[in-house]
């Protein structure tokens, strides 16, 4: 079956912020006496608002409501993009680039008003033809929900796309769906065998995402 679009996830796969989001969490966490660790920030990485909210309540045991996490959280986040916009290198050139031949689209669980600052900052919000914001979806990732919906707006099936993903709730997400799944992981958050397995490639450099990597997928 011919491959027809190519829908990333954004934080970790565009911009390398996964680092944003660990430095606010540890912020938050040191404020209070407390540690947020690289396997605390697995468990978050790749989720909805709620869900990642959810895994700092528990596991920072925290009594803050959870809007409350999540203005927070977010404001040390925003700071940092406002300081630099931390793209990876190629990430949005592959984005122009694929465009030419494929239907792309972002399925991102980031909130929709970070998701829109990063879209507006970077002008790939005049090139995605659909931007599926996480905090509009229900069930986030590792729910396929996500991405089954970016399918359906592009018109596509899941089995004629191709999802982008660093996490491992991303990738797990990608293959619920049904879709076929190139794990392109951030370099300071590297994966584990069994989350390697799950996709269908493995990328260490965006620059390496091109007409020829997508393509070669029909052929798996």
């Amino acid at each position: 079956m011919p491959i027809k679009a190519v829908i990333y996830d954004m934080d970790g796969v565009l911009v390398d912020s996964e680092v944003y989001w660990f430095n606010a969490r540890v912020q938050i966490a040191e404020s209070l006496g407390k540690r947020w660790t690289d396997d605390d920030q697995r468990y978050a990485m790749g989720r909805s608002t709620t869900g990642w909210a959810q895994e700092m309540q528990t596991r920072l045991a925290l009594d803050w409501p959870l809007d409350e996490i999540i203005t927070e959280t977010k404001r040390r986040v925003i700071a940092q993009y406002e300081a630099k916009m931390p793209a990876r290198p190629g990430a949005l050139e592959s984005v122009h680039a694929l465009a030419k031949t494929y239907r792309v689209a972002l399925a991102s669980g980031s909130p929709t008003d970070i998701i829109q600052s990063v879209m507006a900052l970077t002008g790939l919000d005049r090139v995605f033809e659909v931007v599926v914001y996480g905090d509009s979806i229900p069930r986030g990732k590792p729910h396929p929900d996500i991405y089954l919906a970016a399918c359906e707006r592009l018109g596509v099936l899941p089995a004629e796309a191709v999802g982008i993903e660093d996490s491992p709730s991303g990738i797990r997400s990608v293959r619920a769906a049904g879709m076929r799944c190139i794990a392109a992981p951030s370099p300071a958050f590297p994966l584990t065998e069994d989350i390697r397995a799950l996709a269908d490639l493995e990328i260490a450099s965006m620059e390496d995402l091109t007409h020829a990597l997508v393509e070669s997928l029909v052929w798996k």
